[in-house]
């Protein structure tokens, strides 16, 4: 993902987006949040995964 591409996310993307700006595949990505392992932290909303987008840009050094 580039810098642009990420500097256009929402507030909070799901942990597919997550896992693409991350560069892990599905299965990896799934597994670390199932685990609590995820690189950056993960909020459970009923079935669904969502990742802020703010700590993706913390953790990946992109200034806003």
């Amino acid at each position: 993902m580039t810098r642009d591409e990420l500097l256009a996310l929402p507030v909070s993307v799901d942990l597919e987006t997550a896992n693409r700006a991350l560069a892990l595949g599905r299965s990896t990505g799934y597994q670390l949040a199932k685990q609590d392992e995820y690189p950056v932290r993960v909020l459970r909303l009923g079935n669904a995964y969502r990742v802020v987008t703010a700590e993706l840009h913390r953790l990946l050094g992109v200034q806003v």
